[in-house]
């Protein structure tokens, strides 16, 4: 399977997607704010994604859903900010998607199953 990853580069899941398609040798990328804005300054250089001209958090998180083929979340429940941003952006562009609360045991298996079901070229990941 090809399988492109996509994030927005912000902390937590965004980096820790990107740092592991990195590790793997899986290509990557991702819409980022005008100014590589991020929650802790600014989205490290060494990861080359795409700068908008939209400094909004928002934006970015709608154009890497709609530039995906599928969008997983990793986070808690009550999905909050970004990421229940994110969850509403998939059902307003009917983008296939799944929720993985954190909090559960074990869900590598229900990602590898529902990751073959979809056949994603590009994937979206996202969370807190």
């Amino acid at each position: 399977m090809n399988l492109k990853i996509v994030s927005g580069g912000q902390t937590g899941v965004d980096r820790a997607a990107l740092d592991a398609a990195i590790e793997v040798g899986l290509p990557y990328g991702g819409i980022i704010p005008k100014n590589r804005l991020a929650e802790d300054g600014k989205v490290p250089e060494k990861y080359q994604l795409t700068e908008s001209d939209n400094p909004t958090y928002e934006y970015r998180t709608e154009q890497n859903v709609i530039h995906s083929d599928a969008t997983l979340i990793l986070g808690y429940l009550p999905m909050t900010g970004g990421t229940s941003l994110t969850n509403d952006f998939c059902h307003k562009h009917a983008k296939p998607h799944l929720f993985i609360d954190l909090k559960q045991p074990h869900p590598k298996q229900k990602i590898l199953d529902w990751i073959k079901t979809i056949q994603p070229k590009v994937l979206n990941i996202a969370g807190p």
